[in-house]
């Protein structure tokens, strides 16, 4: 009875636990298929047709974008001469801003009478740089011009001269050639090409003291300006850096200032010992050379030599030998030295950069390649190396 008892309960149990595991997996499979069949439904719909691209469209808006970018580099290239104009004009602010802070901290001049104090001796210079050449050089012309003839008179006599005249007729030819109008047409449009590059000198030069002018008297406007676009975060090591930049440019024009005296001053000492009648107008033109970096001085001594060979060959000689061994002395002692205290870079670095931008822009990119080097190592000492060093 127990047994049986105990097996029916068990199996009534069991029995429907046995009937529903069919069902439940039954009623599983209607559920689950009943939820596939909407969804094998929506498969099955045929979806909106694909949109090909717009081919007409691309092409027109990248043909649209590279016109803008040919008109962009078209019009920088037309306005390269004024671009020119006001990096130089800048340059030149931020180099003779030192000066001026000078006579207006430490002369106790208002900041603008240091403006014009420092534009009155740039205007001083010039004028007595003109001076000094214009009138020994229309002496000269007119000298050559004068004493023409006689020099004429002198090489037919010579019998060297007098042997090449009877063999190839040197006269002749250069007597047919001065009465040529093909010749005096040439001349002219030689006469008229230095005229013109003479204006354009004379207004570029206007035209860049003018804009340093005016950068100079808002200078700390315009350094407010571009700190103002950085993020108030990141202000103000930035223009702890963009003040030390504009000092190393500074401290560059002076440096090249001091340069250039020393070099002026020694060209005056020798051309005057060696009984020059022009020593002041050649020392201004060594002088004013030596601003620019590396073949400056060469320039220079080049000038002094062929003035002074037209006076006598081997003094000219000598000129040019003196200024070769002042060069290497120069090159090697005295810039290196003022530099390096003035910008903080090494004459490697100096060198490198100035024929990197003589290359890339001619004259002003050898001004502008140095100053352009310190600022480039300054950016990498405060910025780049600490940042490398915690990564």
């Amino acid at each position: 009875m127990s047994d049986g008892a105990s097996t029916e309960p068990n199996g009534g149990r069991g029995g429907p636990r046995e009937g529903r595991g069919p069902r439940g997996e039954g009623a599983g499979r209607e559920e689950h298929t009943a939820r596939e069949e909407p969804q094998t439904a929506a498969e099955d719909r045929p979806g909106p047709p694909a949109r090909r691209p717009a081919y007409f469209r691309i092409g027109f808006v990248g043909a649209l974008g590279v016109l803008v970018a040919w008109l962009m580099v078209q019009a920088l290239v037309g306005v390269r001469g004024v671009l020119v104009y006001i990096l130089v004009a800048l340059f030149l602010a931020v180099g003779l801003n030192p000066m001026i802070e000078f006579l207006h901290v430490r002369a106790r001049m208002p900041r603008w009478a240091a403006i014009v104090t420092v534009c009155l001796a740039l205007v001083a210079f010039a004028a007595v740089f003109v001076w000094a050449i214009v009138p020994p050089l229309s002496a000269q012309i007119a000298g050559l011009a004068a004493g023409l003839p006689a020099m004429i008179g002198d090489l037919q006599e010579n019998p060297f001269f007098a042997d090449l005249n009877e063999r190839y007729d040197l006269l002749d030819k250069l007597q047919g050639a001065v009465v040529d109008p093909d010749v005096g047409r040439q001349l002219f449009g030689g006469l008229v090409g230095v005229g013109q590059v003479v204006v354009d000198s004379l207004v570029a030069s206007f035209t860049i003291f003018i804009l340093t002018l005016f950068f100079m008297a808002s200078l700390h406007g315009i350094l407010d300006v571009c700190y103002r676009l950085v993020p108030r975060s990141r202000r103000g090591g930035v223009r702890e850096i963009g003040d030390e930049i504009v000092l190393r440019i500074g401290a560059f024009i002076a440096g090249q200032l001091v340069v250039a005296a020393i070099t002026g001053l020694v060209a005056f000492l020798f051309l005057w010992a060696v009984g020059s009648a022009y020593a002041l107008t050649l020392a201004l033109v060594v002088g004013v050379t030596a601003l620019i970096p590396l073949v400056g001085t060469t320039i220079g001594a080049l000038a002094a030599s062929l003035a002074m060979v037209v006076v006598d060959p081997w003094l000219g000689l000598f000129t040019l030998a003196f200024f070769l061994v002042y060069q290497q002395i120069e090159s090697y002692v005295i810039s290196p030295r003022v530099m390096r205290r003035a910008v903080h870079v090494s004459p490697t670095a100096n060198i490198t950069a100035a024929l990197v931008g003589g290359a890339m822009m001619g004259l002003v990119g050898a001004l502008l390649a140095i100053p352009v080097a310190a600022s480039l190592t300054i950016i990498l000492n405060k910025v780049v190396f600490p940042r490398l060093e915690e990564a």
